[in-house]
């Protein structure tokens, strides 16, 4: 039985870590952070609850990563700090400094838990999973902007070798080093030609591979940007979790065939600005 794999965005998720907030979360400085407000604990575990619930629902196992994280507030977003590649996991280097030190953790919940440690990007390297997706098993596409480096991409080239073609897009300045602007900020993979996504923020050359691979993009109005119309965790193929406040982009998905779930991320997600793909770690698809 496989316990880890799938070089790919939408596959059905079969295995999944997520990290309940605990008191680190609930604590959080709002200016130091980036939050909106500071997060009313109560409330974040009864929705990451019920977040959680729904996956389980969709037929994944959910594996929780409780390893102690003092002074780690964003750790609850389990997407960002490793890769999972078919031959195991990369710890990444996170850019944002606060996180620094989720990566080794993370890989230990993932190693007890059956998933090999097949690199670990060092040095200068700085990357973040939100900048990265698989187009495809052989091709995975890599945002480079604040969190993301061209050494890390060195680095992920030399891990994952020849059979697997790294390429690279300059993401936009938008709001500037203090916010967070990932890849995956702005397009989410639902199917092998269907994404979810805001063209206006996408770098030209990715909207153009998108294309190239004839790729539909259901297109998320600017009113639904800001609160991460664009952030769709797929369950699997046109089969997704969004947000509940963005009832265009929801309307859109459903007109391109996709089956449609929500969840309520007023703390979770909203005021800390992490949406579903961001609260999830996925470990296996397929």
């Amino acid at each position: 039985m496989r316990l880890y794999g799938g070089q790919t965005m939408y596959q059905p998720l079969r295995r999944v870590v997520v990290r309940r907030p605990d008191a680190g979360f609930g604590a959080a400085d709002p200016a130091r952070w980036h939050y909106g407000r500071r997060p009313d604990l109560a409330v974040a575990v009864s929705e990451h609850d019920g977040f959680v619930a729904t996956l389980k629902a969709a037929g994944a196992e959910v594996i929780y990563h409780s390893a102690p994280l003092d002074d780690r507030a964003d750790a609850i977003y389990v997407h960002d700090p490793v890769l999972i590649s078919d031959r195991g996991a990369i710890l990444l280097r996170m850019g944002k400094p606060l996180r620094r030190g989720e990566e080794a953790a993370l890989g230990a919940t993932l190693e007890a838990n059956g998933v090999l440690t097949l690199a670990a990007l060092t040095g200068d390297a700085l990357a973040e999973s939100g900048d990265i997706l698989w187009l495809d098993p052989e091709t995975l596409a890599v945002g480079l902007g604040f969190r993301t480096n061209t050494e890390a991409v060195r680095q992920l080239r030399a891990a994952l070798g020849p059979s697997v073609q790294v390429l690279t897009f300059d993401l936009p300045y938008h709001t500037g080093p203090a916010a967070c602007l990932h890849l995956m900020s702005f397009v989410s993979l639902l199917d092998e030609r269907l994404a979810v996504g805001f063209p206006p923020l996408m770098p030209t050359p990715f909207y153009q591979e998108l294309t190239r691979r004839g790729y539909t993009i259901v297109e998320v109005p600017g009113a639904e940007y800001d609160s991460m119309g664009c952030n769709v965790l797929a369950l699997g193929r046109r089969d997704c979790l969004m947000l509940d406040v963005n009832p265009v982009t929801k309307s859109r998905l459903e007109g391109a065939g996709c089956r449609v779930r929500t969840y309520r991320g007023a703390e979770i997600s909203l005021n800390c600005e992490g949406g579903p793909t961001c609260l999830t770690r996925p470990v296996l698809r397929g």
